[in-house]
């Protein structure tokens, strides 16, 4: 079972539509669809809103750090609510996927991103779940930083946008832990 659903980014407009932000655009078009109003939390050094799915409830977090220190945000919260690893899921950017290829793994390394790197060392262990948003990686020449920092293309951004709703519909399955009947039908895609 999910209990918190964390989308990884920078805070601040000038981070908003950047690839690195995939995390939090994810929790703000979830937000949107389903009318949530995300709060600032400072002892959980980031924005919180809660969703009920079935009976059950879904803490949605983006953590109000910078990437590189989301681990603080997301162990914060996990200790207070007593919320497992196992019980967590992480939207984050993936170069390794074609912008707009969405998906989940159950569990791994950070494979370079800094943002899985420190949520790993905050929370000791690495059997979170992750929901991988693909962008593509730069091109030859261009410094992988400069890249997921600059702003989505239009088209990718819509596209991406399209498959989130389109991944809501499953939400509920992936709240209760049917993850492999998501994979299915996400990897399918």
């Amino acid at each position: 079972m999910i209990k918190l659903l964390v989308g990884l980014g920078n805070p601040g407009q000038k981070y908003q539509k950047t690839r690195h932000n995939a995390g939090f655009l994810f929790l703000d078009e979830l937000a949107k669809e389903r009318s949530l109003t995300f709060s600032r939390q400072v002892r959980f050094f980031g924005d919180l809103a809660e969703l009920k799915v079935g009976s059950d409830k879904l803490y949605l977090l983006k953590p109000g750090t910078f990437m590189n220190r989301s681990g603080q945000s997301v162990s914060s919260v996990t200790k207070y609510y007593k919320i497992k690893s196992e019980e967590v899921l992480v939207v984050h950017d993936e170069l390794d996927f074609d912008a707009g290829v969405l998906r989940l793994k159950s569990a791994g390394g950070h494979g370079g991103h800094n943002g899985l790197r420190d949520i790993i060392a905050a929370l000791g262990i690495r059997d979170f779940k992750r929901l991988r948003v693909g962008i593509g990686r730069p091109k030859p020449g261009m410094q992988v930083a400069d890249y997921v920092l600059s702003d989505f293309p239009r088209s990718d951004l819509q596209h991406i946008k399209e498959l989130y709703s389109d991944f809501f519909n499953y939400l509920s399955l992936v709240q209760k832990g049917e993850f492999e009947a998501v994979m299915l039908k996400l990897h399918s895609a």
